[in-house]
């Protein structure tokens, strides 16, 4: 039965892994977050976890959901619609260039 219990481990660990990676990737997506934010979040995550034993899916949800509801806490509202701005601008000016490359063949 070890083995069954260790193989159970290592699956629940990968999967923890997995929920942690892609909270983090889409967390590092959220407008205005920046590093100090990923790691807090990244913190309390794990902290969380190792306090009660629950797995972060059990505890926080979908991972993806979960980076939106964190960065809302963790990121000043007026940083969050700065970066919205910036990202905007930033997506209008890719689309121009676009659009010019397709004009002249580029």
């Amino acid at each position: 039965m070890a083995k069954k219990d260790g193989t159970m481990d290592a699956a629940r660990e990968e999967d923890r892994e997995k929920w942690m990676a892609r909270f983090q990737v889409r967390l590092a997506m959220q407008p205005g977050v920046d590093r100090a934010v990923v790691l807090q979040a990244v913190k309390d995550v794990t902290a969380h976890c190792a306090e009660t034993g629950e797995h972060p899916r059990a505890a926080f949800g979908d991972p993806d959901a979960y980076a939106v509801q964190a960065a809302e806490r963790l990121v000043p509202a007026d940083r969050a619609a700065r970066a919205r701005r910036q990202d905007g601008a930033v997506d209008a000016l890719g689309s121009v260039l676009k659009r010019v490359r397709d004009a002249t063949g580029l």
